[in-house]
């Protein structure tokens, strides 16, 4: 069932754990009343992901995710034939001498030997939600096949014909904008903006999805990160799933109050480089005793 306000959906989101604000529920909200495409564009981190995540789970419809990648083309986006099995089909075509070859070469194209990728899944599930992660990482020309499915919900296979949805799955792209996208594919979608939360809705988020982190020691943990964010000279800022990752990691090692020792210790589910490490190190006595 549909939501039926963009307050229906922060209630909704918020049940799985995800906490949005009411920009981001307006957006998503009108992306599912009028089956539009939902375009997220931040920084790595701010939830893209885990937001169709929770569309999917409150919804209650299965989530189908295409990992976007440098060089990826329609075919691993679409479909591939099973060539093993058909191999072993042929195989036992010939030692029955039940087919002529014009048929045993039709019968190679059945349904049964069809692979299919996470777009052509997302149209046979009908209804589902398609998460098209990191369509920045793909190039030009994914982009005008992308363009062309989300205009017609349909793809056509040679040897099987044209196979369309029944229901247009909910579509959710996200982009990390390490290159600019094509206006013809952002005019198809509805387009937000996941900025960093702030410090309470941060807390609010640890609180939700970290049930088992003190309070203080949540608290103590966002109100670093926050600071860190507003640093210039690291590689990544930490994004929320590391705020997570970290808050995670000191309550498994018992650490009650965020100290040096413990900080230090556990930066590796913070930071991700070398030299953020360093530097951040480098600053964490000041940045605890500030």
């Amino acid at each position: 069932m549909e939501p039926e306000s963009a307050r229906d959906v922060v209630s909704r989101l918020a049940e799985t754990g995800y906490l949005c604000d009411e920009s981001l529920a307006t957006v998503t909200f009108l992306a599912l009343r009028m089956q539009r495409p939902l375009l997220l564009e931040g920084e790595p981190g701010t939830g893209k992901t885990a937001l169709a995540e929770a569309i999917a789970e409150s919804l209650g419809l299965p989530l189908v995710r295409l990992q976007c990648y440098e060089g990826i083309d329609a075919t691993q986006a679409l479909y591939d034939w099973d060539f093993p099995r058909q191999i072993l089909h042929l195989r036992a075509l010939e030692a029955s001498g039940g087919a002529d070859a014009e048929e045993a070469e039709k019968s190679l194209y059945d349904e049964r030997f069809l692979l299919a990728r996470p777009v052509l899944a997302a149209l046979q599930l009908s209804p589902a939600v398609l998460l098209v992660d990191e369509v920045d990482r793909a190039d030009d020309e994914f982009e005008a096949f992308l363009l062309e499915v989300l205009s017609t919900y349909q793809v056509t296979i040679p040897e099987l014909g044209t196979i369309r949805a029944a229901t247009p799955p909910i579509v959710v792209l996200t982009s990390n904008r390490t290159r600019e996208l094509h206006d013809a594919l952002k005019r198809r979608c509805l387009y937000h903006w996941i900025d960093h939360p702030g410090l309470e809705r941060e807390v609010e988020i640890v609180r939700s999805r970290a049930p088992e982190v003190s309070a203080a020691l949540g608290r103590q943990v966002v109100t670093l990160v926050q600071q860190l964010r507003d640093r210039d000279d690291l590689q990544k800022p930490p994004g929320v799933a590391e705020t997570l990752d970290w808050a995670r990691a000191l309550h498994h090692l018992g650490t009650a109050e965020l100290d040096l020792a413990s900080a230090s210790a556990t930066l590796g589910a913070l930071v991700k480089y070398r030299e953020d490490a360093d530097r951040v190190r480098q600053a964490l006595d000041r940045m605890l005793t500030a």
